[in-house]
Formats: C-alpha cells, structure tokens, sequence
C-alpha cells in the first residue's frame, strides 16, 4: 500500500479534500492560503487554520515566547496573502503534563504579542494532554475579512506575468522562522495600489511554493536563479528550498511591472521586490525540486 512518504503532501491534500463535501460558487476553498466565504457583501471571510509540532516547527529548546508569535504570524501571513486582515483567533494547544508552567505562560505572551501587534483578538480555544514523550501541539484558527476588491488569490496569473518576490530568502532553518514579521503592511499596499493578478507567502520554499502558484494559475513558469535574493550567507538553494520566508510571491503583469517597482521602493525603501521569473503556458518553462514536504522529509 502507498505511504503518505510517498505520496507526499500535494497528492495526500488532493485526495482527501475529494472525500468531503465543499462549498460551490465563487469562494476559494482547500488550496489557496485562506477560504474565502462569500456572503454577497463588499467584505469578504476569511477562515484559516494552522498547527505547530514539536520537532517539526520548532525545537524543544525554542524560547516559548518566539514559538508563540510564529503560532500566530504564520497565521496573519495567510491572511496578508490574500489581501486581507486577520481577526478572532482560536488556539488549541496540546502539551504533555510535564511541561513547565512557565513555558505555557510564555508561549501565550508571544501568542499574545502578535495578536496585540496584528490588531487580532483571541476567541477562544482549548487544551489538552499528549502522552508523556510526545511532541507538543499548537493548534491555530482564524477568521478574518478582506474588501471584495482587494483578495488576491493563488489563481489568477496568466503567462507573460512577471513573478516577482518581497524580501531575501533562505536561512529559516538557522532561526529567522521564529522572528518573522508577516508583510502585512505591504500586502495590503499591493492589494490596494498595485493589484496582482496571483499572490501567496512562501512558507513552503520557493522551490516548492512558485509551481503551486503556476500550477493553480493553470500556468508553466520560468524561474532566474541567479536573480533570486538571498539572505546573507545563504546560497540560491537555501533560499529555494529551506522554507518558513513567509515573504510573498506575486504575480504581475509585465506591462505594470516598471510602475510597481517605482511604487515600491519610495513606500519600501528598505525592503527590496525583486523579479526573479515570469508564467508561461501550461506544459511549457521548467521545473523546480526541494522545498518543504511534510511526508517527503529533506533527507530522503
């Protein structure tokens, strides 16, 4: 029988979302950063949900406080790619009994940072017990809302658009994943004054992330390696594969291109956009390996 190793992520999402029932219309469901719920009104819902594991987002040794603000961040990231804002947020977390007091506390000061920081509040959530010697568990939802005219989704690219990405890439897996600031500002920015055509946050890697966008644009695409931006001390196949950016990766189309980037750069002169490929018919441009796989593990 098939293992979820070999299968992978993307195939596993695929066949299990097709066992379910799903929302028709118009509203972005399983696959885009957020769903999007449609109630005919000029805002839209956004709904979210996201979960840490000990030994997978996080090592044992992580200071509580940063494992809560990226509980949280990673969540807002979401929201921003598709334009919108988070809200309410729901956390479950599941701990075994020995964990320190002190830890909880602060794991629930970082969560509390980031919603003070994002203008969310906490709704609610749960807690719960894992058996003695199992990982740790923080589980996160979210609402949030989005003007009609702003979401962005993974869907809407069309070859000859340029794919361009917010920020240097690379060097999570050296701890920037636990201090990340979600681009919350410049999504809202984009999505208000440049609209792109396609948008999502690299949390997966470039290397895995830009065909998912290509792909649910219905779209090939053609990546410059040399152009991608890397985090200092780290090479293009860092910031291809390590993962946990959480910058953003936009399509646009090239005719709008020159006035984005001059936008840019005089309301974010300290963070760079960077071009780094462009959409091309479905079946045509190349293909990328690496990136993040929860069942395909980087070491094979």
């Amino acid at each position: 029988m098939t293992t979820l190793g070999e299968l992978g992520e993307d195939a596993l999402i695929e066949k299990l979302v097709a066992l379910v029932p799903r929302e028709d219309g118009p509203a972005a469901g399983p696959g885009d950063d957020c769903a999007v719920v449609d109630d005919g009104g000029d805002v839209l819902t956004l709904l979210k949900t996201d979960a840490l594991v000990e030994g997978v987002h996080y090592t044992a040794d992580a200071p509580a406080e940063a494992v809560g603000w990226k509980a949280v961040a990673r969540v807002v990231s979401d929201f921003a790619a598709m334009g919108g804002r988070a809200r309410r947020f729901l956390v479950t977390v599941a701990l075994p009994g020995g964990t320190e007091v002190e830890w909880a506390e602060g794991l629930y000061r970082g969560i509390g940072r980031c919603l003070v920081e994002f203008g969310a509040v906490l709704a609610g959530g749960e807690t719960s017990s894992v058996p003695d010697g199992s990982a740790a568990v923080i589980s996160v939802a979210a609402t949030g809302e989005v003007d009609r005219r702003n979401l962005v989704l993974r869907s809407g690219g069309k070859p000859g658009d340029v794919v361009l990405v917010t920020g240097r890439l690379g060097g999570s897996l050296a701890g920037k994943h636990l201090s990340f600031v979600p681009r919350v500002r410049e999504a809202g920015w984009l999505a208000g004054c440049f609209k792109p055509r396609a948008m999502m946050d690299l949390s997966d890697g470039l290397a895995k992330d830009l065909p998912r966008m290509a792909a649910a644009s219905g779209c090939g695409f053609v990546l410059d390696a040399g152009a991608v931006p890397c985090t200092d001390g780290c090479g293009v196949e860092a910031a291809l594969s390590d993962g946990e950016d959480f910058e953003l990766l936009l399509a646009v189309d090239a005719d709008r291109v020159d006035a984005l980037t001059a936008g840019w750069h005089a309301e974010f002169p300290d963070l760079e956009l960077t071009a780094v490929g462009r959409l091309v018919e479905r079946g045509e441009g190349g293909v990328l390996d690496g990136g993040w796989d929860h069942f395909r593990r980087q070491d094979g």
